[in-house]
């Protein structure tokens, strides 16, 4: 590795250095002279002129060419110590060849720092690249997390705002539409008692007349329960699941099995609706598609949470579909929207199924949850 050659002090401590390595050569040569001799006496300056060529750089390694070949013919050629030479020829062809050798090493030295310069920049540019890469990254993500969060929002505003509408549409079903029908079978069934006078195929058209009122009557109740059970609102979850599980059984002949305990603590208002949904959306996927004759609801509050289990003996969901839960794409509405009520509350839902039936697991936190001993919401 080599030292930045920008600043002025890095220049002049490359050139201190190849001065001291090219003098460090030449004290070197001269140690070593009882050695080697008088033959040859560039040995020692290949290495310095090597050293500043790749560590110190172009123009310090042509002052320590110049240096070491000064030294040279001052202190090793004869006579020594003087600038006189006595094989002139002969010299002068030792240091040609010296020339053209350090030549040779400093072209070699340089084109292997320019190339590791390149490869340093170019080393830089992809930290540098992958560093704005990185932030771009966080960036999106950021932002994409702020888009999923307001899509969360969004979507626990829209469940809300479609609660809130059940429940007027459910009231105005009840309130008004019902009392109507109420007063139109009192008027009709008043008709009914004196049909005496009637011909019989008006009095059979009374008769059929406040039967179908009836039947509006009951469908209206039905309609508007599902939309949303007062009970929900008057007397808590257990109480609604209990009362739309017999319903259900009723109108399927699904035999469906409620395991509560009998003094379950009244929850949040958006629990108990999200629970409630949760039990309607699964009781119904088990009525069209289980092919099961019975169902299990079993809830439970463990501590701090409260766990719901929907259970059948179906045939289960087919594997592609199965596929398609497990891996959260391309669900069904009805799991998707539980999956979104749930988490929404900081919950979570597991599905598991086989040939031997389903399970439908919900978990929540009971953070918001109220006392049993505290008023009922509404």
């Amino acid at each position: 590795m080599y030292p930045p050659s920008g600043s002025p002090n890095s220049a002049a401590r490359r050139y201190a250095l190849a001065f001291l390595s090219a003098t460090v050569a030449l004290v070197l040569r001269k140690l070593l002279a009882p050695i080697f001799g008088v033959q040859n006496p560039y040995h020692t300056a290949w290495a310095g002129v090597a050293f500043s060529a790749w560590y110190c750089g172009l123009g310090p390694a042509l002052l320590s060419v110049l240096i070491e070949l000064a030294g040279v013919w001052y202190f090793f050629l004869p006579p020594f110590n003087s600038i006189q030479l006595v094989d002139t020829r002969a010299e002068f062809a030792g240091m040609l060849g010296f020339l053209v050798f350090s030549g040779v090493i400093i072209a070699l030295a340089h084109s292997a720092r320019l190339a590791l310069q390149r490869s340093h920049w170019a080393e830089e540019r992809l930290r540098e690249a992958h560093a704005q890469l990185e932030q771009e990254v966080k960036r999106r993500t950021l932002q994409l997390q702020q888009a999923n969060d307001s899509l969360r929002e969004l979507s626990g505003t829209l469940q809300q705002m479609r609660d809130q509408e059940r429940r007027s549409i459910a009231r105005e079903l009840h309130d008004s539409v019902g009392q109507l029908l109420a007063a139109l079978n009192m008027n009709l069934q008043s008709l009914q008692d004196r049909t005496g006078g009637l011909e019989p195929a008006a009095a059979r058209a009374v008769a059929d007349s406040n039967q179908l009122v009836q039947q509006i009557s009951q469908e209206v109740r039905t309609i508007s329960y599902l939309l949303h059970p007062p009970l929900l609102d008057i007397a808590g979850l257990a109480s609604a699941i209990r009362w739309y599980a017999d319903g259900f059984s009723e109108r399927s002949r699904l035999q469906v099995e409620v395991d509560i305990p009998e003094k379950f603590p009244r929850l949040s208002d958006e629990v108990e609706i999200a629970i409630f949904r949760m039990v309607q959306e699964c009781l119904t996927n088990i009525h069209r598609h289980s092919g099961s004759r019975t169902a299990k609801i079993v809830i439970r509050q463990e501590q701090d949470r409260l766990r719901v289990r929907v259970e059948d003996a179906g045939k289960g969901i087919p594997l592609e579909k199965r596929f398609d839960l497990t891996s959260n794409i391309r669900t069904g509405v009805g799991f998707r929207g539980m999956r979104e009520r749930l988490g929404q509350l900081g919950g979570d839902l597991d599905i598991h199924s086989d040939d031997r039936g389903t399970v439908v697991a919900a978990t929540l936190p009971l953070e918001n949850s109220e006392t049993p001993d505290s008023p009922t919401g509404g």
